[in-house]
């Protein structure tokens, strides 16, 4: 049932010691909503928040996911937890030159226990205390928008009190059901967010606590608030956008503590006023407390100064064009662009998208472009807004808009490029935060309309059917973020300009095998970015496995061209030039890539394998030597340099080399196989067939391992079960080389042995 009535819940005034607005309108007077009691309204919140994201619980590791916990060596029990400290969100020193400075250790922590408890890389429980997380932090919503809509008050026993119980329970909900949450809830590095805003409003009801009231005026404990400088700390260390809790605070505490007419303020400074006391600015406690969130906020800054050193996050132009442009105004107009396809995207979330660089919103270059008018719209609401927020006489409609307003702007200015640059263009999860304004502001804007409206129902199931088509848009939503293909795919019809997008879709389709269809979208996504080099590099691995040589040199020299440090496309351009046989300029091409990324055992590897084949086999093993201490477990470089020196005779140093591979990697079957036909030229025969049986037993359909086998029955004597497994390995492969002839001799043999035995 839809109520349009005073709380029924709200104190009278024998209940409440003072009222901070006591002259103010109650909001909830206007809204025809439901009226339920606070802890019915939190499980409302909680389940509705769950219904929208439940369906994302059992989606894979996608988009960011791989580089932030798959590849990420911060989250494995082998790293110690100190480095944590020391590294950015993505695993990297955050002194390298190439670190984006995304300085998260609590978030990182938390993969880690959860990699930790799974046992491995098992996305459930990641996404379990995501949708989790959601659900918490929009049932602390109830309290949080309780205060910023209906003020904060007290009872004589010290309990706040909630006189806005409809409107808090509107908001609430609509932050619950908001369709651009979806990347922080399903997309797993969507966590950092999410922490955040748990620390977030943390913070904010912890310097709320710190206010109790009495007869003699308003007191407070420095104790909440430096609890709540604390936490504001925590919420910096899960995601930068965490320290705004602190401006917020202070805003919040000018307000509605101390009631402060922010434009008679203005007034009086500008004009020097004397009774400037009177305008609240030196009330007892004010500056001390702002003082205190100051000095906590400037102490934190200048600690997160000294981990992350001074040179600024490495971006790219394709990251953040506008900010890259050379004339201030292009800058600026399309900075203010963006921000109001941040506003569209709160208003109308229907086009998401899980990336929007790469050309996906092209440059604003001259005012004659269309798109200006997003800009006056943006611009002309936002003046109006804070026009009223200023000179209304209301002050309790001043009191709201510019809470609104300020949880609308301040959380969102780290992401505004004002201060530093960013490295992206519109990111859907940078907006968690900001929605809270969003959802004042609609709240506030729904009660106007039903002060107005005669029809007050109508208005109410209006908003039901806004909430309805949220949560269906969350649940479709959620469903795409649960795997890879679902996501790429959904985003190129919101932006069939990105080349990332077309990038993407198209490495889905090569690492499910499906080569022709990736070439298409990678083509593509060079032709909408000419100088991309990752598509370039991928697509000229595919052209060289398609044996498409020539094409395949030419798009990895125009991406070394473009990008000479680009290590992976010197690599694979060496290997291209090795199959053409121009093994001079091979070598180059993987020295060049050596220079550029010195830990690189895949390029040693493959340097190897090239000496391999002009015989220079000193060098060979002295590359593959060098793959193996880079990566100890690489057992392609095992394996070649076991092969390598069977077939030059040196038996025993084959034998070493093997057993020290498979010291190191016990369970890989195929240093098992070599190091087995090894132990079978030694003579070692018992050795060597429990090696062969070992391998098999891991890898069974393998018709070499059977053949080998056979092989060393023959040499050992064991007839039988040399035919056995020459009869299994011709099952597995007719045409396996040589086991035809070697079982034939057999059948011969035992042929002979028949006539002589008869």
């Amino acid at each position: 049932q839809i109520f349009n009535q005073h709380n029924a819940e709200a104190p009278n005034l024998e209940q409440a010691s003072h009222r901070m607005a006591q002259m103010e309108p109650n909001l909830d007077h206007d809204v025809s909503w439901f009226l339920l009691p606070s802890y019915w309204a939190k499980m409302v919140v909680a389940l509705i928040s769950f219904l929208c994201f439940a369906n994302s619980y059992d989606g894979d590791f996608v988009f960011d996911d791989s580089e932030a916990i798959i590849n990420n060596k911060d989250l494995r029990a082998e790293t110690p937890l100190g480095d944590l400290w020391y590294h950015d969100f993505w695993g990297s020193k955050l002194s390298s030159n190439t670190s984006h400075k995304s300085y998260r250790p609590l978030t990182v922590l938390t993969f880690r226990i959860n990699y930790l408890f799974a046992g491995g890389f098992y996305p459930v429980g990641f996404h379990v205390i995501n949708i989790i997380l959601h659900c918490t932090i929009s049932v602390l919503m109830v309290d949080v928008f309780s205060i910023l809509l209906g003020g904060l008050q007290f009872s004589n026993k010290g309990r706040r009190l909630n006189l806005a119980p409809k409107s808090s329970l509107l908001a609430a909900l609509l932050f619950a059901v908001h369709p651009v949450h979806t990347e922080c809830v399903a997309g797993i590095v969507g966590r950092a967010d999410l922490l955040c805003a748990l620390f977030f409003l943390l913070s904010f009801l912890g310097y709320c606590k710190a206010f109790r009231e009495n007869k003699e005026g308003h007191t407070f404990s420095v104790f909440w608030v430096l609890v709540s400088v604390v936490l504001g700390a925590i919420a910096m260390l899960c995601k930068e956008q965490g320290i705004t809790i602190l401006g917020l605070n202070a805003v919040f505490d000018a307000l509605v503590i101390n009631k402060i007419n922010l434009l008679e303020l203005i007034r009086k400074l500008l004009y020097k006023d004397k009774s400037l006391e009177g305008a609240g600015l030196l009330r007892k406690g004010l500056l001390f407390r702002i003082t205190l969130l100051m000095c906590g906020g400037a102490g934190i800054l200048y600690i997160r100064w000294r981990i992350m050193g001074t040179g600024p996050p490495a971006f790219t132009e394709v990251d953040n064009p506008a900010s890259f442009a050379d004339s201030l105004f292009v800058r600026a107009i399309n900075y203010n662009y963006y921000y109001s396809l941040n506003a569209w995207l709160l208003l109308c979330p229907w086009w998401l998208c899980f990336d929007w660089s790469m050309g996906c919103i092209p440059l604003i270059k001259s005012v004659s472009d269309w798109r200006i008018i997003a800009l006056a719209a943006l611009w002309f609401c936002l003046i109006g807004l804070i026009c009223q927020a200023l000179c209304s006489e209301d002050s309790h409609k001043r009191r709201i808009l510019t809470l609104g307003l300020g949880f609308l702007i301040i959380p969102f200015l780290p992401a505004s490029n004002l201060f530093f640059r960013v490295g992206f263009v519109v990111a859907e999860r940078v907006i968690y935060l900001p929605s809270i304004g969003y959802c004042i502001l609609f709240t506030y804007g729904f009660s106007l309309l039903s002060k107005q409206a005669k029809k007050k129902k109508i208005l109410a199931v209006a908003v039901l059917g806004i909430l309805l088509i949220n949560v269906m848009r969350c649940a479709l939503r959620s469903s795409q973020w649960r795997s890879e293909e679902q996501l790429f795919r959904s985003a190129l019809s919101v932006c069939p300009l990105n080349a990332k997008v077309h990038y993407n879709v198209g490495k889905n389709l090569a690492d499910k095998g499906n080569q022709s269809a990736a070439i298409k979208y990678y083509r593509e996504a060079v032709r909408l970015n000419p100088k991309y080099v990752h598509a370039m590099n991928n697509l000229g691995n595919i052209l060289k496995e398609r044996n498409e040589l020539h094409e395949a040199e030419e798009l990895l020299s125009l991406a070394v061209q473009i990008q000479p440090d680009f290590a992976a496309a010197w690599m694979n351009l060496g290997i291209v030039q090795n199959s053409l046989r121009r093994f001079e300029e091979a070598e180059q091409s993987y020295w060049t890539a050596i220079k550029h990324r010195k830990k690189y055992p895949d390029c040693y590897y493959n340097l190897g394998r090239l000496y391999a084949d002009l015989n220079r086999h000193i060098d060979a093993l002295n590359a593959w030597r060098n793959a193996t201490v880079l990566k100890p477990e690489h057992s392609l470089a095992w394996n070649n340099m076991i092969i390598l020196l069977d077939n030059t005779g040196n038996l025993a140093q084959a034998e070493a080399v093997g057993r020290e591979a498979l010291e190191l990697i016990p369970n890989d079957h195929s240093l098992m196989f070599s190091l087995a036909n090894v132990l079978g030229k030694s003579q070692k025969y018992k050795e060597s067939e429990a090696l062969f049986l070992k391998a098999i037993k891991a890898n069974p359909n393998a018709a070499s391992y059977h053949g080998n086998l056979a092989v060393l029955y023959h040499r050992w004597g064991n007839l039988d079960l040399a035919k056995k497994h020459y009869e299994v390995s011709l099952k597995l492969d007719p045409m396996a080389p040589g086991t035809k002839e070697n079982y034939n001799l057999l059948r011969r043999k035992l042929e002979q042995l028949q006539k002589k035995g008869g």
